[in-house]
């Protein structure tokens, strides 16, 4: 499976956010091995050069952290991931928040339809 990546963002950016994401909703655990840059690179059907720098921005941030001659793991440091999880979250509200208004929607009719939209989930799972 390879995958698809949109041209309006760098892909090591892009690989490292879908990283991140697999983080947060717990695809990957604190202490989990990458797959080597070689292999991801494959996987993603990018060139390796590409992952080596997602995973230096990674571990820049210090998501992921580099064992020499082991590989490359998540951090088990539970105070950076949440910060993560709470930034992933800021972002795609402040993206949500920025599309309604552009479309011409009040802070209050998106309360009202984000309160509809969550109720009338609430309700569907149970």
């Amino acid at each position: 499976m390879t995958d698809t990546f949109h041209s309006s963002m760098p892909i090591y950016s892009q690989l490292a956010d879908r990283i991140n994401r697999k983080i947060i909703r717990g695809e990957l655990k604190p202490g989990d091995k990458l797959p080597s840059v070689r292999e991801m690179g494959t996987q993603s059907n990018v060139n390796p050069n590409t992952v080596q720098r997602t995973y230096r921005e990674l571990e820049g941030m210090k998501i992921v952290e580099t064992k020499r001659g082991q590989g490359t793991f998540v951090t088990e440091n539970k105070a950076i991931l949440a910060e993560i999880r709470e930034e992933l979250k800021k972002a795609e509200i402040s993206s949500f928040v920025k599309g309604m208004h552009e479309m011409g929607y009040s802070n209050e009719e998106i309360q009202d339809g984000l309160h509809t939209f969550l109720r009338k989930e609430e309700g569907g799972t149970q």
